[in-house]
């Protein structure tokens, strides 16, 4: 069984799929590639040009029954479960203190919830919101935390979390290299040093943003190991039933010239040099 713990496939809640039908396709793209499983994140309290997405947890758990009822009836073999992408936003200390029945944790466990750091900066109240979520038992996991340029500049910071216990989720697109050598880069400078506890696709579109998981799980097998990609999966499986996930020893991050693109991991060396 392969999970997916993060994308956007339920229709018209977000920058995903406008229509049941666009919906269809993208689900059948995520079949087709492998994917049998995937838990629904639609963005919450995001920013993104000029919309702004809020979503209530029982509509989101709704629509996910509605679009089960309309994948089974067109026969494409994936099941759908609720959750969240919550955005690391300026007050959400405040929101945690007051509304945390807004936090959906993923397939409604109360465990696991996926947390979604901006892209340029981090809000001063981040690790005091994240010491608030554990303390009340749940688990974050950061979302592509490969995106947010204060932590490809201070790595650290990722490594200090998963010693405190918080999970790390990249996007496959990262590790294909489908975003840019950057973001690659970044990517692979965690799996060196076990800080990823979760590949996820993102998905957005069947087109444009499609399902990539499956090519990265490959791409981890072949250079690093098939161990590492079971525990992958492993832990994908186990935000589903809210079981309790292993976090491997991580090995102290620091800064790296990688993190800009003159710089080549050594694993594009390897590729390069493959052809």
């Amino acid at each position: 069984m392969i999970v997916d713990i993060h994308n956007h496939i339920l229709p018209g809640l977000d920058d995903g799929p406008q229509n049941w039908d666009e919906m269809i396709l993208l689900a059948k793209q995520a079949v087709n590639s492998g994917i049998n499983r995937v838990i629904a994140t639609p963005h919450h309290k995001h920013h993104h040009k000029d919309h702004f997405y809020e979503n209530n947890p029982i509509k989101i758990i709704r629509l996910v029954e509605k679009a089960n009822d309309i994948l089974e009836k067109n026969a494409v073999p994936l099941t759908i479960y609720p959750g969240i992408e919550f955005h690391l936003h300026d007050q959400i200390k405040l929101d945690i203190e007051q509304k945390i029945e807004d936090f959906l944790t993923l397939n409604n466990t109360g465990k696991y919830m996926l947390i979604e750091p901006p892209c340029h900066h981090l809000p001063e109240e981040t690790d005091e919101a994240f010491k608030l979520l554990q303390t009340a038992g749940f688990v974050p996991i950061i979302a592509h935390p490969e995106r947010n340029r204060i932590l490809r500049s201070n790595p650290s910071i990722i490594y200090n979390w998963v010693k405190a216990g918080i999970l790390v989720q990249v996007t496959a697109g990262s590790i294909n290299g489908t975003h840019g050598k950057r973001l690659k880069n970044f990517s692979l400078h965690l799996l060196d040093h076990e800080l990823v506890h979760f590949v996820a696709s993102d998905a957005h579109h069947h087109v444009r943003r499609q399902f990539e998981l499956i090519s990265s799980y490959k791409y981890i097998e072949n250079h690093y190991s098939l161990n590492y990609r079971k525990y992958l999966e492993v832990n994908a499986l186990h935000t589903i039933n809210g079981a309790e996930i292993k976090i491997s020893e991580p090995t102290f991050i620091g800064k790296r010239r990688q993190y800009f693109f003159f710089y080549n991991h050594p694993l594009n060396h390897v590729r390069e040099n493959s052809k």
